[in-house]
C-alpha cells in the first residue's frame, strides 16, 4: 500500500510540476493529535509529501504529530481561526458544538468498515456544509478500526463497570461512562499511557490501534471486541488559505486527499487484526464480550441513539435514513 501510494504521489507531482510556475514557497504547518507511528499520522505524512511534491514545492506541508503544535482539542479552532492552515482532528471531538459531528459515534449504528463507509457517504454533504460555514474546507476522512473496551480487570456485565475511571474523548464516550456507572475523565490521546500508568484512568473505549500504539498492556489487562462504532479522523484546511491557493494547487491537494483517504482506509482495515495480535502478544486477554455485557451495551446504545437523534434534529435523522436506505 505504501509503495503504491508513494508511486502515485510521484506521478501526481510530475504531472503538476510540468505546468506549475513557482512564485514562492509557502509553508503549511499541519498539527495532528496522534503519535507519528499511528497509521493516521503516517497517512498524513504521506499526504503532506504528496502536496509538497505535487505543487513543485510551492506549498510545503509539515506535519506535527503527538499534539506537539496544538493539543488535539485545540486543533480545529486553530485551523478555523487561521493559526494553522491545515490539520487533522477526531471528527466526534466536536459533538458538543453540533450533534452532526458525532454521527460516526452512535453506538452500534455502523459497526463494520462497509457500513461506516455508507454512513460517511450519507453524512459527508452535510458535514462539508457545516465546516464551510465555519471557515474550513473538508479534504478527507479516514476511519479508525472498530472500537472495543479496555479494562484493568475482567468485566462480564455493565454492573462490573460501576465506579471505574474511564477515559473519555468526546461527548459520546462521556455519556457511555455515565450510563454504565463509570467515572468519565477527559484525556487526550497523547496522554493515554501516562494516565493509565498513574491511575488517572483504568478503562477506555478505543480501537486496537490506539492500545497497541500506546502499549496499554503495561497497565491494562483486558480488551473486549464490542465493535461499538468506527470513528473518523478528518483533515481540513482553513478556507482563507484554500481560497488563496491557485486552482492548479487546489487540484493537487484534492488529488492527494483522495489518495490519502483510500490509503488510510485500507491501513485501518489491515491494521485491525495486526494490532489485536499485538495486544495479545503484550499479554492482554483479547476476545468478544460476554452475552450479558453485549446485551447491556446494546441497551445503552439504544438510549444514546435516541438522545443523538433528538439533538441532531431533522438534519441528523435525514442522514441516518439515507444511510439505512443504502444497506
Amino acid at each position: 500500500m505504501r509503495h503504491t501510494f508513494l508511486k502515485t504521489v510521484s506521478a501526481v507531482g510530475a504531472l503538476v510540476v510540468l505546468g506549475a510556475g513557482s512564485a514562492y514557497a509557502e509553508k503549511w504547518d499541519m498539527p495532528m493529535a496522534y503519535s507519528a507511528t499511528n497509521f493516521h499520522s503516517a497517512t498524513g505524512a504521506e499526504f503532506a509529501k504528496c502536496i509538497t511534491t505535487g505543487t513543485g514545492g510551492e506549498i510545503e506541508v509539515v506535519t506535527h504529530p503527538s499534539g506537539s503544535l496544538f493539543k488535539g482539542a485545540d486543533i480545529k479552532r486553530a485551523i478555523q481561526t487561521g493559526q494553522a492552515p491545515i490539520g487533522e482532528r477526531l471528527l466526534s471531538g466536536h459533538q458538543n458544538e453540533n450533534a452532526i459531528f458525532g454521527i460516526d459515534s452512535i453506538p452500534f449504528l455502523a459497526t463494520s468498515f462497509d457500513d461506516a463507509a455508507k454512513l460517511w457517504e450519507a453524512a459527508k454533504p452535510t458535514m462539508t456544509k457545516i465546516l464551510d460555514d465555519q471557515n474550513m474546507v473538508l479534504l478527507y476522512a479516514v476511519p479508525w478500526p472498530p472500537q472495543g473496551l479496555y479494562f484493568k480487570k475482567e468485566v462480564d456485565s455493565v454492573a462490573d463497570m460501576k465506579g471505574v475511571k474511564f477515559r473519555s474523548y468526546n461527548t459520546a464516550t462521556a455519556r457511555l461512562a455515565e450510563l454504565s456507572g463509570m467515572l468519565p475523565v477527559s484525556i487526550e490521546a497523547a496522554e493515554i499511557s501516562q494516565a493509565f500508568a498513574t491511575g488517572v484512568a483504568d478503562s477506555m473505549i478505543s480501537s486496537g490501534a490506539t492500545g497497541y500504539d500506546r502499549k496499554v498492556w503495561e497497565s491494562l489487562t483486558h480488551f473486549y471486541e464490542v465493535d461499538a462504532w468506527l470513528p473518523r479522523n478528518y483533515v481540513m484546511v482553513n478556507k482563507d488559505a484554500w481560497n488563496g491557493t491557485s486552482e492548479a494547487n487546489r487540484n493537487v491537494i484534492r488529488a492527494c486527499a483522495g489518495l490519502a483517504e483510500y490509503a488510510g482506509t485500507w491501513r485501518a482495515v489491515d491494521y485491525t487484526q495486526f494490532t489485536l495480535r499485538g495486544l495479545r502478544d503484550g499479554g492482554m486477554e483479547v476476545g468478544p464480550a460476554s452475552e450479558q455485557l453485549t446485551e447491556d451495551l446494546r441497551a445503552i446504545g439504544e438510549t444514546m441513539t435516541a438522545e443523538w437523534l433528538e439533538k441532531a434534529g431533522e438534519e441528523g435523522r435525514a442522514i441516518v435514513e439515507a444511510y439505512q436506505a443504502m444497506k
